[in-house]
């Protein structure tokens, strides 16, 4: 399976993880294998898709400046306890609503052939202004800190 524009099959799998602190049993996943759908399956491996939005443009760019850009695997929790990926996204909001409705989110960082894949995609539907109100906050405050406020009116 190869990607397009727009969407890359990858191949995950993930591992559970059993640990004891101070007697008790602590369970964790972690990512065992995520590589694209264009190599051998790994065995165990479910085939998710990372598919790029371009209404979600902006909060790819936001990923992309950070420091280490991040991906998120969104899981679905079975009845036995046993996490199964489910998608892939490169959208920070979309893995804090998971999270938030409690449905498990893993993160990697993001490997750079899908930064550029992703840095691609923006470049072909274009920028897209980013509009974050903290960001007038944040001046506000920088202001208020050097004395000079202004005030709206």
């Amino acid at each position: 399976m190869h990607r397009t524009n727009n969407v890359w099959p990858l191949y995950v799998s993930l591992q559970k993880q059993t640990s004891t602190f101070q007697g008790w049993a602590n369970i964790h996943w972690q990512i065992e294998a995520f590589i694209s759908a264009d190599k051998a399956k790994p065995e165990g491996a479910k085939l998710v898709f990372l598919e790029l939005f371009q209404d979600e443009r902006a909060s790819y760019r936001l990923n992309l400046d950070l420091d280490q850009p991040k991906l998120f695997i969104v899981c679905d929790e079975l009845a036995d306890g046993q996490w199964l990926p489910m998608s892939v996204t490169a959208e920070q909001s979309i893995a804090t609503a998971c999270l938030e409705s409690d449905t498990p989110v893993l993160s990697l960082d993001m490997p750079d052939a899908i930064a550029c894949w992703i840095e691609a995609f923006i470049t072909l539907h274009g920028e897209v202004e980013i509009c974050a109100h903290r960001r007038k906050h944040v001046n506000r405050k920088k202001e208020q800190s050097n004395g000079s406020v202004r005030r709206r009116r």
